[in-house]
Formats: structure tokens, C-alpha cells, sequence
């Protein structure tokens, strides 16, 4: 009995049910058939109730669904079961209704804000503003301490141009909270918005009246006499902060608008040196200017020494700003100036700011066509420190280490930058990684971690095809998979029908695979097209093998002779040539 009577008690409090006045009123003997059968009913409606809390809960949300339907069956008066309901619809992008349940509930309970509120909010999500205003008036009319509803009725107001109550509301808002600077700037901008000039100039003249100390209330107000085209009441302003505050960067900057704007062009380029060679002028500032006088510069077509002169000045005076040496690398980019002009200011921007990955990749990329494994990867390695997530330097790392022969350092580094892969890395970065893996560790004859390697290369990229022809020739050495073999081997020669390369190693794969006379054809073709650079003793050994095959052995020992002629094995060579001439008919 005891937990019977807790379960009521819980229900009642939670959900506003009457099951325990109910229980209360089962007492009389007057009314104890009505008041068992609503017992029964708030008991049974606080049950489902609760079930269906506890399921939206338990992130099963359809199944409370229909128990919140069942409840509502049995009481559509329920402002409780409504709301839920409601926020199960707006859960699920399905606003229209949504808003009819959140309404209801609102509706049956209006004294409770949070419906209220939800109704506003939903009005506001479906774009009818004047609803939404009607339902935050009537919110803020029943809690009159809202001030955060005062700051959403300000922005309906500003969004519907109803400014006399945006104004309106901006004055209740000082009542509740008091004046504030933020307050005045927000009038200030209603009066701007309805056109009520005297109104704004007066508010903000009030607050730079307010703020004798503070430049920027009186900045404020210069700019807005600018806008206004009362530029000799500006100047008056600007002139009196830059007496008080020279370095003003602020006031600096406003003068060399009123400058622009008045075409004083002479004053307004002087104004624009000052700020830039200025040692107290903000960095953006500086960056803002800079940028501003390269664009004129390239707009006129005008000498680009200027603006390099410019920029040389402005590090004498900021020698380690990041920004400025950014500007300074972009600049000479842009302007294509020497690749080692560029590169110096690459090396001075790492300097100031190492992990500028951007950068760094730029100088690894002008330093590429040198083949300075050494210097790229002295470049390439601090950048796995200072950007850790970037794949790209444990790649340079380790394929530049991969060219100095230190295969234990390559095959560190691209471990590594496995480690960093994910859905935005590029995916034929990441297959040439894993190719260079593959190929490292089949020079460690580590087989299976070479053909993991390639499988992830080729997962990448299944069209990388130097790991196609690596990968079918690597299996065809070991006898396995030359199934497999012949099918990458088949697409790379597709890709490049006449490179002599990827032919001989299809020749070889057939050889392998015991198609004799298919191998003959392609290594015919090898021979075809071999040029000094891809002619070596391998491929005359091949040669000699496949022609062996068919019974040429006559043509086999030519092959032995042209392999050693090409740097082949000598020794092997002589004991194939007798092993063929023992068959020679």
C-alpha cells in the first residue's frame, strides 16, 4: 500500500494530476463511486504518462508517441500531454504540428510561460513574426521582469520596421535594468533606422558627452557626421582626439577617411604611412592598411618595388609580426618574383611562425626539383612537430628519407602519418604513402606487410599505377595470387599500353602463370619499346626465359648475351647459355 501511495504522490506532483485528492475524496461515502472512477482514470491516464516519459527517455521516441496519443484519447484537456506531444513533432521536423499542440497546451494552461514561450518560438521557426511579436507582447504582459523577452521583442521589432515600439521596448528595458551604454547605442540605432537623424545624433552625442574620457564614444560620433556628410564637425572631432592621443589608430584611421573623402590626397597617403610605420598601430590595423595599399598599387598598375619598398619599412619597424611577413610571402608570390626572393621570405615567415604549414609546404614544394633529399627533409620534420595532424610532412618526411636510403627513418615517418588519416585527407596522398611502405618493406623482404601496404594504396587509389605494376610483378616473384597479378598488371598496361616497364611485367606474370605464347606477345612488345633507360639485364633475362619456354633456345642464349651486355648477372648468364645450348638441335 505504501508504494501505491508514493507512485500517486509522485504522479500528482509531477503532472498536476488530482489521483491523490482522488484517493482523498474516496473517503466519503457520498461520493465514492464518482470519485473511484476518476481515480481510476487519472491512475491509469498518470501511468501512461509516465511510461511515455520514461521511453523518450530511453531515446525511443515513436513508442512514446503512442502512449502520449492514448493519453490524450482519454484527456484531449491535457495541456501536458499536448505539450509533449508538440516537442515530439518539432524533434521531428514537423512544425505545422508542432505549433497546433504547443497552441493547445498554451491555450489550456495560460499561465504557464514555458508554453507560452514555445508557441512564440514556433511562430519565430516559421517565419509569421507578427504571431510570434502577439505571443511574446502577451508573455512579457504576464512577466513584466522578462527582460529577455524585452531583447527579442526589440529584434521582431527592428525585423517587422515597427521602430516606435522597438523604441518602446528599448525604454522598458531601461526601466527594468537600468541605462546602459549598450541600451543607448541600440536606441541610438532605432532612431538611424526610422530616419529620426536629430534623435540619433543626440543620443550618441550624449553618450560621447557621457564619456569625456573616451575616445571611442567620440570616434563613433565623428563617423556617423561623416556618413552624414557633416564632414567639418567630423574633423573638428578627429583633430581633437589625435591632439590628446596621436597614436590613436582608431582616430588615425578616421582621418584618413575624411582625407579620402574630401580628396586630400597628398594628407590621406601621409596619414596612411603614419599608420603603417606607426610602432603603436593594432597588427590588424597595419594588415588592413597594407592590404589596401597593394590593392591600389596593382589597380593602377603601379611599380611593385613600392609596394616590396613599403613592406622592407614596415618589418624595420615590426620585425617579428606574422601578418606582415605573411603579406610579404604572398606578395612576392603573387608578383612572381625569383623562386630564392620567395623562398627567403617563405624561411623568415617559418621563422617567426613555424607552424605555418602552409608555408612550409610551399618552400618543400620549390625545393622538390633540386632532389635535395637532405634540405627537404630538414624542412619537412618540424612540420610533423608543429603540425601533427597534417599528413602531408610525415609524407615529405618519409619519402625524401626513402631517397637518402634511410629506409628505417621513411618507414618511421609514414607510419606515423597512417595514424593522422581520416575522411578529408586526400586520397592520393594517402595511396602514395602506403606505396612507399609497400616498397620498403619489400626491400626488407617483409612480403606481407609490403602486400598490406599496396592493398591499402589501392583502396585509396585503384587506379595508382606504378603500385598496380609493383604490386603484380612483387607477386609474380613470390608465386602467389597471379590472378590477382595479371589482373593489375593487365590495367596498368591499359593505362599505358607502351611503356616497357609495365609490359614486361605482364610478360612475366603470364610466364609465371604458364601462358607461354601469351608472354611471348608482350614481351615482344617489352623489347619494342625499351629505350636505354628501361632496358636492363631483367628484362632480356625474361626474355630469354619465355623464349626458353617454347623451345627457342637458339633466341634464348641472344637474350643471356644482351642481359650481361646490359649489366646482368654474368655468372648466371654463362650457365643458362650452356644449359640452352645443350638443347640447340
Amino acid at each position: 500500500m505504501r508504494k501505491q501511495f508514493l507512485y500517486i504522490l509522485a504522479v500528482a506532483a509531477v503532472f498536476g494530476f488530482t489521483a491523490v485528492e482522488a484517493s482523498y475524496r474516496s473517503s466519503s461515502a457520498d461520493s465514492a463511486a464518482t470519485d473511484s472512477a476518476a481515480y481510476v482514470r487519472d491512475s491509469l491516464f498518470g501511468e501512461k504518462f509516465l511510461t511515455a516519459m520514461q521511453l523518450r527517455q530511453a531515446g525511443e521516441a515513436d513508442s512514446a508517441l503512442m502512449y502520449i496519443d492514448s493519453c490524450l484519447t482519454m484527456n484531449p484537456n491535457s495541456a501536458v500531454a499536448h505539450f509533449m506531444r508538440a516537442e515530439y513533432y518539432s524533434d521531428n521536423g514537423k512544425d505545422s504540428l508542432a505549433l497546433q499542440d504547443f497552441e493547445a497546451a498554451a491555450k489550456l494552461e495560460p499561465s504557464n510561460s514555458t508554453y507560452q514561450e514555445r508557441v512564440a518560438q514556433s511562430y519565430i521557426g516559421i517565419g509569421n513574426y507578427a504571431k510570434a511579436t502577439e505571443a511574446y507582447e502577451k508573455l512579457f504582459a504576464n512577466h513584466r521582469d522578462r527582460d529577455d523577452v524585452l531583447g527579442i521583442l526589440i529584434q521582431l521589432y527592428r525585423q517587422q520596421r515597427r521602430y516606435d515600439r522597438m523604441l518602446g521596448a528599448i525604454e522598458k528595458l531601461e526601466q527594468i535594468d537600468g541605462g546602459s551604454d549598450q541600451l543607448s547605442m541600440m536606441k541610438m540605432n532605432a532612431y538611424e533606422l526610422s530616419g529620426d537623424e536629430k534623435g540619433a545624433y543626440n543620443t550618441l552625442k550624449g553618450l560621447a558627452d557621457s564619456h569625456p574620457n573616451d575616445a571611442n564614444f567620440k570616434l563613433m560620433l565623428g563617423n556617423w557626421l561623416m556618413q552624414h556628410k557633416r564632414t567639418g564637425e567630423a574633423y573638428d572631432i578627429y583633430q581633437s582626439v589625435l591632439k590628446t592621443e596621436p597614436d590613436n589608430a582608431m582616430a588615425q584611421s578616421a582621418m584618413y577617411d575624411y582625407y579620402n573623402a574630401t580628396d586630400k590626397d597628398s594628407l590621406a597617403e601621409s596619414m596612411m604611412n603614419r599608420i603603417l610605420l606607426g610602432k603603436e598601430t593594432p597588427a590588424q590595423t597595419r594588415i588592413q592598411f597594407l592590404s589596401n595599399a597593394i590593392q591600389h598599387n596593382e589597380a593602377v598598375d603601379g611599380d611593385s618595388t613600392v609596394i616590396i619598398n613599403l613592406i622592407d619599412r614596415i618589418q624595420q619597424i615590426v620585425p617579428r609580426d606574422s601578418m606582415v611577413a605573411q603579406v610579404k610571402a604572398a606578395y612576392y608570390t603573387l608578383k612572381k618574383l625569383p623562386t630564392a626572393k620567395v623562398d627567403s621570405a617563405l624561411v623568415q615567415l617559418l621563422d617567426i611562425q613555424p607552424d605555418n604549414a602552409g608555408a612550409r609546404v610551399q618552400l618543400i614544394q620549390d625545393k622538390w626539383g633540386s632532389q635535395n633529399w637532405a634540405e627537404i627533409a630538414k624542412l619537412s620534420e618540424p612540420g610533423m612537430l608543429y603540425n601533427p595532424n597534417e599528413m602531408a610532412f610525415y609524407f615529405f618526411t618519409g619519402l625524401s628519407r626513402y631517397y637518402l636510403k634511410d629506409d628505417d627513418g621513411a618507414l618511421d615517418a609514414l607510419k606515423r602519418g597512417t595514424s593522422v588519416i581520416n575522411d578529408q585527407s586526400n586520397p592520393d596522398l594517402v595511396s602514395d604513402l602506403y606505396s612507399i611502405m609497400g616498397e620498403i618493406y619489400q626491400s626488407k623482404n617483409q612480403m606481407g606487410e609490403a602486400f598490406a601496404a599496396f592493398d591499402s594504396c589501392l583502396q585509396y587509389k585503384p587506379d595508382n599505377v606504378p603500385t598496380l605494376n609493383n604490386y603484380a610483378y612483387f607477386l609474380s616473384l613470390e608465386g602467389k595470387d597471379l590472378d590477382k597479378a595479371e589482373r593489375m598488371s593487365a590495367k596498368a598496361i591499359a593505362a599505358e599500353p607502351k611503356n616497357a616497364t609495365y609490359l614486361d611485367t605482364y610478360a612475366w606474370v603470364l610466364y609465371r602463370m604458364g601462358r607461354y605464347a601469351d608472354a611471348k606477345i608482350y614481351i615482344d612488345q617489352t623489347l619494342k619499346f625499351s629505350t636505354d633507360s628501361t632496358s636492363d639485364g631483367t628484362l632480356y633475362v625474361h626474355a630469354a626465359e619465355i623464349y626458353a619456354a617454347l623451345g627457342d633456345y637458339r633466341s634464348a642464349v641472344g637474350f643471356c648475351q644482351q642481359a650481361v651486355s646490359h649489366g646482368g648477372d654474368a655468372k648466371a648468364m654463362e650457365r643458362k647459355i650452356k644449359e640452352y645450348r645443350k638443347k640447340i638441335k
